[in-house]
């Protein structure tokens, strides 16, 4: 539940959501109107993987995201050095039986 109060947002955090989902592949969709982020936890070795968690947001926050990844990222190498990827990035092909429209 959220509550504004002088233009100043108070967001509560419950217990099982304060937790946090681990994920280690994001799959994103898009529309016109909308952005899908598909969070998933790849065990390796199995064949099948599923959604953990997906969050639907407009254009603009998405965007909005992007920048506050970037600036978060930027700080992070700033304190603790650059985050090196190990290996050349890919692109996944495209998952079979993968359900779901954005």
């Amino acid at each position: 539940m959220t509550e504004e109060k002088n233009n100043q947002l108070q967001i509560e955090l419950s217990p099982e959501v304060a937790e946090g989902m681990y994920a280690n592949l994001a799959i994103i969709a898009h529309s016109s109107s909308e952005f899908v982020f598909d969070f998933i936890s790849v065990m390796p070795g199995l064949p099948k993987a599923n959604v953990k968690s997906r969050v639907i947001m407009t254009p603009e926050h998405a965007k909005r995201l992007l920048g506050a990844l970037q600036d978060n990222i930027a700080k992070y190498e700033t304190h603790f050095g650059q985050i090196r990827i190990n290996g050349p990035e890919t692109r996944l092909p495209p998952i079979m039986g993968f359900g779901g429209d954005a």
